[in-house]
């Protein structure tokens, strides 16, 4: 049980949770619909947390209040765009708390003076060691509260709204659960619940059928922070189950171009203040800045300030920005122009044929990608997309008639249904896994008619012998075989052909059973629990055992399944 949190316990969640929010950046992308430049949610959350990651790691030691600090530092030197600065405004509110100095603890003197300049108190108390689920729910409420006081106009329905609720909801749950794991799965429980309404509080959220970006990047990172503390290391929620579209371009169908009052994203930090500057020079530089523009964010202190508006006159911001300091990491970008460059990709003419696949695995997504496929839902074996979620992804195809790979035996019916539901004209090629879906796809001509292409994704896709490796979740019998928990399956499209203790053994003999006299290629997508030298090593054996074989493997990353094989 994990009772309590350190300061190498926080440096190590909040680097676990940069990690997952890097890996998955374009996935928040991908949410984001509108035609502005915080298009860019994922990449600039990431960024500020690769700041942050910075400075941690170049703490002079691992104590509480210092760790702290430099979270709070490098969130505020890395923000970028207004989901990277809300979101260092929200680690600098809880590292504010969590820095707090208290008269039943003790560290060094560096530590007390450090406590005391991150939250502006001269205590003479001691800092803090490690905090409890309750002093960490204390931080996660003034970190919503800087979060919201940070922006001049707080808008529900964003990142904001997500962290306020989680905050609330973590008083309740830290007065009954004091282990850390069970705090994080409830407090994540919860994220995700009001995540899932955000559609209904912004009406281009619900139009586009996605939830908000930025606090699907906030679960994403509090995800990776719950992995270092039950020491899983990976995302722990799936995120992506819930049918979102994976980064495969928005066409702006179904959503309605808007007007851009202010054409310009400004950003840049102030540093190396005049003598003169003071926090009311401050105070009076953001005033100004909401008569000039809007999205106004002007944080900070008077070592460094971050400054974020939307304005027709960079210009003047900038200006209004010397008389305090110096200009440094400045950016603008022209909403007007991407907007445009974004609706005028919705009106090149409509293609005749596009293609949906379902997949899980970065490997395989990217693989349908490089072949061409459009959308590519994430899903599959325990994370089946509902018949809403496929014609959806559908209806934003830019095309007049969308093939539709399930490459799952439990989603082509869903798929079907999706016919019912899409504005498109859906024709559901069965193909009952990844490899009949990669055949498929390979079988794809553009320049080929609709009844042409639906013979030959047909042909291929059965002409695919299909087989997979995964582990048993409980003790049977099944197929001739006596089965025990935790045992190496290895399977053919219809039964269970072997098992074992051994991955590689198991894998290899699934090969054996499929490969026949007319075989000719091998293709294995190994899974996320497998290594890469692993994978490696049985690549070499299969060679040497098949030297007339093309043995190709990919890393695929596919939960569930430790290897997934086609043989043709």
């Amino acid at each position: 049980m994990q009772k309590n949190i350190n300061g190498v316990m926080l440096k190590k969640m909040i680097s676990v949770g940069f990690a997952c929010l890097d890996e998955k950046k374009d996935y928040v992308d991908s949410l984001n619909v509108f035609p502005v430049p915080d298009g860019d949610t994922g990449i600039n959350m990431a960024s500020t947390l690769r700041s942050v990651i910075r400075e941690v790691e170049g703490a002079p030691s691992n104590e509480l209040p210092i760790i702290a600090q430099a979270v709070s530092r490098g969130g505020l030197k890395g923000a970028r765009g207004n989901s990277g600065v809300i979101l260092s405004q929200i680690l600098k509110g809880m590292m504010a708390e969590l820095a707090k100095p208290v008269d039943t603890q003790v560290v060094g003197k560096m530590a007390r003076k450090v406590a005391n300049a991150i939250t502006g108190n001269e205590s003479s108390g001691k800092p803090l060691t490690d905090v409890t689920t309750k002093h960490f729910a204390r931080a996660l409420d003034n970190g919503s509260k800087v979060a919201y006081s940070a922006v001049t106009v707080p808008k529900e329905g964003t990142i904001l709204t997500v962290i306020r609720v989680m905050a609330e909801e973590s008083k309740k749950i830290a007065r009954s659960e004091a282990d850390f794991v069970e705090f994080f799965k409830k407090l994540l429980a919860v994220g995700e619940n009001i995540l899932a309404q955000t559609p209904e509080m912004l009406p281009v959220l619900k139009k586009a059928g996605v939830v908000d970006s930025g606090g699907r990047g906030l679960l994403i990172f509090f995800g990776g922070m719950l992995s270092a503390l039950d020491g899983t290391i990976e995302v722990a929620h799936n995120f992506e189950s819930d049918g979102k579209l994976s980064t495969g371009g928005i066409d702006g169908e179904g959503i309605e171009e808007i007007d851009i009052e202010f054409a310009y994203c400004t950003e840049f930090n102030i540093t190396n203040m005049n003598k003169k500057t003071t926090m009311a020079a401050v105070d009076m530089l953001r005033e100004k800045y909401v008569r000039m523009g809007d999205s106004v964010v002007c944080v900070g202190d008077l070592e460094m300030l971050k400054v974020h508006i939307h304005t027709n006159d960079p210009g003047e911001a900038i200006t209004a920005a010397l008389q305090l300091g110096e200009i440094i990491n400045l950016k603008v970008d022209n909403m007007l122009q991407q907007s445009r460059d974004l609706f005028a990709a919705r009106d090149i003419e409509m293609k005749d044929q596009g293609i949906v696949a379902v997949a899980a695995g970065e490997g395989i997504v990217t693989v349908f990608k490089d072949l061409g496929v459009d959308f590519v839902i994430r899903g599959g074996q325990t994370m089946n997309p509902s018949a809403e979620d496929i014609a959806k992804a559908c209806d934003r195809v830019h095309a007049k008639t969308v093939f539709v790979f399930p490459n799952n035996k439990n989603i082509i019916l869903a798929a079907r249904h999706a016919q019912d539901l899409c504005k498109k004209n859906l024709i559901i090629i069965p193909t009952k896994s990844v490899n009949e879906g990669i055949a498929a796809c390979i079988a794809f001509a553009s320049e080929a008619s609709i009844e042409e292409n639906t013979e030959s994704f047909h042909t291929a896709a059965t002409a695919v012998k299909s087989g997979s490796v995964t582990y048993a979740v409980r003790s049977t019998k099944l197929d001739r075989f006596s089965i025990k928990e935790g045992e190496v399956l290895g399977l053919d499209s219809k039964t269970v052909v072997a098992k074992g203790a051994n991955i590689p053994d198991v894998t290899t003999k699934v090969v054996e059973k499929l490969v026949d006299k007319e075989s000719t290629s091998v293709m294995l997508f190994y899974g996320e629990g497998i290594k890469e030298k692993d994978a490696n090593a049985l690549h070499d054996k299969l060679m040497a055992k098949y030297p007339e074989l093309d043995i190709s493997i990919i890393d695929g990353g596919q939960p569930v399944y430790y290897y997934l094989i086609s043989v043709e």
